[in-house]
């Protein structure tokens, strides 16, 4: 089993693939080939993919029964004991919620109060 994502690739491309697998929605191709065929996919991937991205899994005879390829994708496989996981890039992201929120109360939570300890 065969599973191959594009992104922003030429229409030529996906041509391409819908000869050996089916697009089961757009970019995502399916199928069953050989191994010689699905390497063969996968050079014409990288030869035709110009500034879109590509993620290839098909079934494999190891742990996890499954191995993949990426192209020009900022997540990468990598092999731990065994394993195959996908290290994700750090995002420039501050820890401190400050940033993306104002200092204080909602204004629900205003109102709220306001209400509660308004009568008194």
């Amino acid at each position: 089993m065969v599973v191959i994502v594009l992104t922003a690739c030429p229409p030529g491309l996906r041509g391409d693939l819908t000869r050996w697998l089916l697009e089961i929605s757009p970019g995502v191709f399916v199928g069953h080939v050989s191994a010689r065929v699905r390497d063969k996919l996968w050079e014409r991937i990288e030869e035709l993919v110009r500034e879109g991205r590509a993620i290839m899994v098909y079934s494999a005879r190891n742990e996890q029964h499954l191995a993949f390829r990426t192209l020009r994708s900022s997540w990468t496989p990598e092999d731990e004991d065994g394993l195959t996981l996908v290290r994700r890039p750090l995002e420039n992201r501050d820890n401190s919620f400050s940033g993306s929120r104002k200092d204080g109360w909602s204004k629900a939570s205003r109102y709220h109060r306001a209400r509660k300890f308004g009568g008194r």
